[in-house]
């Protein structure tokens, strides 16, 4: 295996387990091919560029600083992370530059297969640098497996700075095996800059899940859109604060729906926050249990009352 990352691809043959991590959390979709960058264990093992898209080794600390020109036109670059050793904490870096006018897809995503007595943990701090007239899509899904005692924790920062009139449309989702998290989200819009936040969550058994979004609507003109979803199942623990601030004229809404089952406790604690006179901000947070109604429907159409929760859980975070 070839770490390298530099003007030259590099390319290798994968094992099962990162193979079956990667088809979940990159939707069957990762391939080396154009630009990629696969972290695995705390090492990049495999990585290429593209003509408009070039990935390159930090020199100050762990991870990559990708470089998407104004030419992008709805290229995609996938940059996932496994973490398969028991007792590994994976610490990385990674800056995306991205020129004015560029319309990128960010595929992201951690998986951790631990199958041992240690916690795994992986430690991801993401900031993006937007310039003006751009359009990013960033999707980053969690995901953890194994049958090992140690825990899964995924702890990830995603700094965004979005320049003028652009768009950045930000898509997470933590459906599974994920023993601890806390995401941390700091976004900073410019001048009619445009925000649209897709958060989905569920937790179960003892795990733990904390997510916090600060936005700042500083441009005049700026606006965001937040919808997080979640399920809480067993004795899990979920906290939600979402933030808008509104520094200029702008509009900005925040609602947080939750699923909650078993013994599980959610909290959602939206905050909103204006500093000029134009800025128009709305919160919305509801919390309950699944319908009986539409418990009883499906179970007439033949369905046990797990699968009914099953199906009505899948279209609620979808």
């Amino acid at each position: 295996m070839c770490g390298r990352i530099g003007g030259k691809s590099v390319m290798v043959k994968l094992n099962n387990v990162t193979e079956e991590v990667l088809n979940v959390i990159n939707d069957n979709e990762f391939s080396q091919s154009g630009a990629f960058n696969l972290r695995e264990n705390g090492v990049s093992i495999c990585h290429g560029d593209s003509e408009h898209i070039k990935i390159r080794k930090k020199e100050d600390n762990p991870g990559i600083n990708i470089y998407i020109d104004g030419k992008t036109n709805g290229e995609s670059v996938y940059i996932p992370v496994v973490v398969s050793v028991s007792g590994m904490i994976d610490l990385v870096y990674n800056d995306f530059y991205i020129e004015d006018g560029a319309n990128v897809n960010i595929i992201a995503g951690c998986g951790i297969h631990n199958s041992g007595c240690n916690e795994s943990r992986h430690d991801g701090v993401h900031t993006f640098h937007v310039g003006k007239n751009a359009n990013v899509r960033y999707v980053e899904k969690h995901y953890g497996e194994g049958n090992g005692t140690g825990a899964r924790v995924l702890n990830p920062v995603t700094n965004i700075i979005v320049g003028d009139n652009s768009v950045f449309t930000l898509d997470t989702a933590q459906i599974e095996g994920v023993d601890s998290t806390v995401r941390e989200t700091n976004v900073e819009l410019g001048k009619e800059a445009k925000l649209y936040v897709t958060e989905r969550l569920m937790t179960s058994g003892e795990q733990k899940a904390e997510s916090n979004i600060e936005v700042q609507l500083n441009g005049e003109n700026s606006s965001a859109q937040i919808v997080s979803r979640s399920v809480g199942k067993g004795n899990s623990v979920q906290t939600f604060h979402p933030n808008a601030i509104g520094n200029n004229k702008c509009q900005a809404h925040i609602q947080c729906d939750s699923i909650i089952m078993d013994k599980a406790e959610v909290g959602s604690i939206p905050e909103i926050r204006a500093k000029n006179i134009d800025a128009a901000i709305i919160h919305e947070a509801a919390i309950g249990r699944i319908n009986d109604e539409q418990l009883l429907k499906l179970r007439t159409l033949g369905l046990t009352e797990e699968e009914a929760e099953a199906v009505i859980i899948q279209n609620f975070l979808n």
